[in-house]
């Protein structure tokens, strides 16, 4: 009989430890699922940017013509993305000018992710973080994603590149933005808060 009420009482005090364990143990899961969910989105937005990049550097594209038909094909490789509710997508050419230390980098176009013809993008979203590359202060009203970018002695600058380009030589910057929803954003333990991550996610390609 005492032995099994010293059973029973440990079982009881098992279950009191598990009860008080088991939050914790929850709060820990919940966490390295949203590590997981992070890590996964980020290497999309990296991969994203390196296929943008490698498409907008084909001269057989053109991408003055075809910068929306680029953009969706690598926005619709995103999956479990949500990019067209969630995400965007920046194209910017960058030209070197002058040569040796002092060469400046001018940007020649800029293109973000509006296509009226398929309602994709900014005009569903609403979403269009500033790009770090150079932001732009006129989006042409005539033509949805396009940028009107000042040229010739009016051609601005950025600190991108400068004094590494040669004279005319050109790359492009694929940039990728994406709102990252989170299923676990902080919990506060006392004076233990745990950090917070996004809410943006950024990506950069050069190429």
């Amino acid at each position: 009989m005492r032995t099994a009420r010293i059973v029973r009482r440990a079982a009881g005090i098992a279950a009191v430890e598990f009860a008080l364990i088991l939050p914790i143990l929850v709060i820990l899961l919940i966490g390295l699922v949203d590590m997981a969910r992070a890590l996964q989105a980020n290497m999309i937005l990296i991969n994203l940017g390196r296929e943008g990049a490698n498409l907008a550097s084909r001269g057989k594209l053109q991408l003055s013509e075809n910068h929306q038909a680029i953009i969706g094909q690598v926005a619709a490789s995103a999956p479990p993305l949500e990019m067209n509710t969630r995400g965007m997508i920046y194209i910017t050419r960058l030209m070197g000018s002058g040569t040796g230390s002092a060469s400046r980098t001018l940007v020649l176009e800029q293109y973000r992710w509006d296509d009226s013809k398929n309602n994709l993008g900014f005009r569903v979203s609403g979403y269009a973080p500033a790009s770090k590359v150079w932001t732009c202060g006129n989006w042409a009203s005539g033509t949805a994603g396009v940028c009107a970018v000042p040229s010739g002695v009016n051609a601005p600058g950025v600190s991108l590149m400068s004094g590494t380009l040669s004279d005319g030589e050109v790359i492009y910057v694929v940039e990728t933005f994406y709102k990252f929803n989170m299923l676990f954003q902080t919990f506060t333990f006392g004076t233990v808060r745990t950090p917070t991550l996004g809410p943006d996610f950024y990506s950069m390609t050069v190429f």
